[in-house]
This record gives C-alpha cells, structure tokens and sequence, in this order.
C-alpha cells in the first residue's frame, strides 16, 4: 500500500488508550486546554525581512495532526488500503484528510468516518495528555455533507418563514447539527437542539414576534 503524506517521517503510532470520550456538548466549539492555548507571538527578523515564528498553539496543533497521520497510515497498511495523507490546521484545530476514491472508510452516513476520527482522538490523546479536537475527513465526504446541509439548512429556513411554525430535521451528529445551527443563524433565526444520541436533532425556530 503506498500511502503519501505531506507531514513528515513515517512514524508508528501508539496504540490508543482505551479511554472514552463525549462528543462536543450541545453542538458548539470547545475551549481547549488552558495550556494549549498559551501562544507566543514573538517575531525573529532576518536580512531586513520579518517571519513570524509558529505560535506555541500552532506547534500544538501541528503535532495532533502528525500523530493522528501517523496513526491513520499504519491503520491504511493493515487494511491495504490506498491513500494519501494531508494534514493542516483550520478553524483552531488540527484537520487530517485522507483522499481516496474509495468510500469504503466513510460508511454509512459516515458512521465509519466518525469511529476512525474518535480512534485517531484518542491516539492523540495518548501521546499528548489531554482531550483533542482533531477532524478527520475521508474522500471529500465532510465537504460534501456542508453543501447537502446547508441545503437542507435553507429549505427549512424557507419552510418556517412561510408557516410562521417550528421545524424539527432529521437526526444528526454534533458535526452536522453544527453547520445547520451556523446556517440558521446567519438567516437571523434561531435554532436548537433536542433529543439524545443518537437521535438528538435540530429544531428551527420561527422569528419572535
């Protein structure tokens, strides 16, 4: 199997603690570690020309990405499967993304997506010694899912303006409950969530009169 990323020297990784961990509550961003958080912003200079140095939270982050790459690759070699690696840091967390053509590590409605993406947490977790808010994409489907539910998102903002009355959506999870509580707020409406895993759900809410 070759497996190509951009992060570095090929490593094994460790073998996941078998320790649990909750997804995000109520569909909002955590803080992370008071310690990860520290950042020095100091810039070194050079021949005239200033670089900034990687803050401490960038360094922190691009670590999480290299272990969880690490331990996605050695997972690929096991399954034989084909795919590169690239990892990066968006939105204050680090992202792994495995392109493949093949869907077979995404599942069904993701499911095997979101299993491979809380394993790579805790392997993290293991090396570094606190919770990691690492996201793991596989052929594009996160990226894909936005775009469906930002449709689906928009209809149901159509549908609450036009009968004045409360929406509820299908069940999702905490990623996906996300993007349309982001997408119904941005409309100027508001939106909650109900239920319990995993058939917690989204409500959107008619504008107060």
């Amino acid at each position: 199997m070759d497996a190509a990323r951009e992060t570095g020297d090929d490593a094994v990784p460790a073998e996941p603690a078998s320790a649990s961990e909750g997804s995000d509550a109520d569909d909002i961003d955590e803080s992370d570690d008071d310690d990860a958080d520290e950042e020095d912003d100091d810039e070194r200079s050079g021949d005239g020309d200033e670089a900034r140095r990687p803050s401490r939270r960038e360094e922190a982050l691009t670590n999480e990405g290299e272990i969880a790459a690490d331990y996605l690759e050695e997972l690929l070699d096991i399954a034989d499967l084909d795919g590169d690696i690239d990892t990066y840091i968006e939105g204050g967390r680090a992202h792994v993304s495995i392109i493949t053509e093949s869907d077979v590590l995404v599942g069904k409605n993701g499911k095997t997506l979101e299993a491979l993406q809380e394993l790579a947490r805790l392997a993290v977790m293991t090396e570094i010694g606190h919770r990691s808010r690492l996201m793991l994409d596989i052929a594009g489907h996160r990226e894909k899912r936005r775009v469906e539910l930002q449709d689906l998102a928009a209809d149901a903002i159509d549908e609450v303006k036009d009968s004045g009355e409360a929406v509820r959506l299908s069940p999702m999870n905490p990623f996906e409950r996300k993007i349309v509580h982001d997408a119904i707020a941005a409309a100027g409406l508001s939106s909650e969530s109900e239920g319990e895993e995993p058939n917690r759900r989204v409500v959107v809410m008619p504008a107060s009169r």
